[in-house]
């Protein structure tokens, strides 16, 4: 007897320009599908808009957080002008996504003998989980459409987890946009997978629960092969614009004269500020792969261990495992060493600030702050690190408020100079 599977997954969206191009493959506004032969345009007539959108989505998106964007607007007014960003540059830049599309389908079998009304009714179940399991409201739709024009039906739901959320910094309710307020984890994500089966056995579908752990996309070894290749030339050209600032930055400290710090001031050539602000500037972009890098692991984990289990006799796949796992291994030893140089980098740069906030004039010392409070906002320092650089400092208080530590903290941990005894002195 042949299973049915019930079949819900999401995937982030983040940002506008992947909303667009996601818009215009479920209104289907392309004149043909070359890249995906399952598509009938002849039978696009036929798909069924459960939430419709007459606008583009980048344009429907714009409308639905408008109060948003009107906040945000009213913030940078106040914002100093190199923080200042656009809203469109927020929410690209933003580690949160703009968006989330829901899939829903099912087994092709599932769909055999059913009616155009058999299928909606189908829809209609699956829109109820949306509201009433994932909790979202209609007006958080973006778009929501059946796609009857390929092989196996299946539903496209954009949703915009647009919330309020408390700013504990200013301690007012300001917009964001958290897919987290909706899907937690992997963890709440299979309990919400229970639950959309669950709802559909109980109007009476014949239906499997999905198979845990199954939710990654189903995509070709070649195509594996060739995210890998890119990965690894975009790794190995961070890494080689690394080491020629980090090998700039070691030149100049050994060429700069030592100037000793005073109880008030502290003398920074600008060469060696300049060089040491492209070590910066490469870090962050080392760092901004580290997401991509992770993504890539577990799926191609994932995809080695299935072929594993259902390819064993065919050598033809037993080679192509094989060449995956070697480059998938090496490139996690890339991408290792790369986490230990930003670590050691890291270090570097917080004790510089710690030693700017130590004995740098006033202007130097609020100019530090700021950019240890970029920093952390970036998330490129957690409130460790926070805690590590600024205590015992003058700027301790603001720099505690701001990263949320804790008072008692103040006198139960070690500081930074106490943790990280070293014979390091900073040569400028």
């Amino acid at each position: 007897m042949n299973l049915n599977y019930a079949i819900f997954r999401s995937e982030p969206i983040y940002t506008l320009n992947d909303l667009a191009q996601i818009g215009s493959h479920n209104k289907r506004e392309k004149k043909a599908y070359n890249s995906n032969p399952d598509i009938k345009v002849e039978l696009s007539k036929d798909n069924i808009e459960l939430v419709p959108l007459a606008e583009k989505y980048v344009k429907g998106f714009k409308m639905l957080v408008k109060e948003y964007e009107k906040e945000h607007k009213e913030r940078m007014k106040t914002e100093r002008d190199d923080r200042k960003r656009t809203f469109n540059q927020m929410l690209d830049k933003s580690k949160n996504v703009v968006a989330d599309e829901l899939l829903f389908t099912a087994t092709n079998e599932f769909f055999k003998d059913m009616t155009r009304e058999d299928i909606l009714d189908w829809a209609n179940t699956c829109m109820e989980f949306v509201y009433e399991d994932l909790g979202y409201t209609k007006e958080q739709v973006l778009h929501s459409v059946i796609h009857l024009d390929e092989k196996t039906p299946h539903i496209h739901c954009v949703v915009v987890p647009l919330v309020k959320k408390l700013d504990k910094r200013t301690n007012t309710e300001r917009y964001t946009i958290s897919k987290k307020q909706y899907i937690r984890d992997k963890i709440h994500l299979s309990e919400l997978q229970d639950k959309y089966h669950k709802r559909l056995t109980d109007k009476g579908y014949d239906l499997e629960r999905g198979i845990k752990g199954s939710d990654r996309k189903h995509i070709k070894i070649k195509d594996y092969k060739k995210i890998n290749r890119k990965l690894e030339q975009n790794l190995n050209t961070r890494n080689d614009r690394l080491d020629k600032v980090m090998n700039e930055f070691e030149s100049q400290m050994k060429t700069t004269k030592t100037i000793p710090f005073d109880k008030k001031h502290i003398v920074v050539e600008k060469d060696t500020l300049d060089t040491m602000n492209k070590v910066i500037k490469e870090s962050k972009k080392i760092m901004e792969l580290q997401p991509k890098i992770n993504e890539i692991f577990n799926e191609v984990d994932s995809y080695v261990t299935s072929y594993n289990s259902l390819e064993k006799d065919n050598q033809k796949y037993k080679r192509e495992i094989k060449s995956l796992k070697t480059r998938n291994s090496n490139l996690l030893q890339e991408n290792n060493k790369l986490k230990s140089y930003l670590d050691t980098i890291l270090k570097v740069i917080k004790r510089f600030f710690r030693k700017l906030l130590q004995i740098g004039n006033e202007p130097t010392k609020e100019a530090t702050t700021n950019e240890i409070k970029e920093y952390y906002d970036n998330q490129d320092f957690n409130s460790d690190d926070v805690y590590d650089i600024s205590k015992g400092t003058i700027k301790e208080n603001e720099l505690f408020d701001y990263a949320d530590i804790p008072s008692y903290l103040k006198t139960s941990k070690k500081t930074y100079d106490d943790k990280e005894k070293d014979d390091y002195e900073l040569s400028l």
